[in-house]
């Protein structure tokens, strides 16, 4: 596993609940300013191995942007489930977005 992938984990795994990061906020605080797509490749394909916290990381206009009907209902009760509002499949990012030091 390389540095990139492994730091992409690290941070997925550091958002506290009732909290979302966005894709491309991730990869840049990975060190890759445009490996949001990346992001998304590691998360769909790592998420069970490592237990993370898949329904916390959302696009950067705040949607929710799983296709599957099935799991885009599972992350929406989840993240109601942590506190977090979202009208018209959106997240508030002003609200819920978290900032990693």
């Amino acid at each position: 596993m390389d540095s990139f992938t492994e730091e992409v984990i690290r941070i997925i795994r550091s958002i506290p609940e009732g909290k979302v990061m966005t894709y491309g906020q991730i990869s840049t605080a990975a060190g890759r300013v445009r490996g949001a797509r990346q992001v998304s490749r590691i998360l769909h394909s790592m998420s069970q191995k490592h237990e993370l916290p898949w329904h916390r990381v959302i696009s950067a206009d705040g949607k929710l942007k799983i296709q599957d009907q099935e799991t885009r209902n599972e992350q929406l009760e989840r993240l109601h489930e942590e506190g977090l509002e979202v009208q018209n499949g959106r997240v508030n990012l002003e609200e819920y977005r978290y900032e990693p030091r």
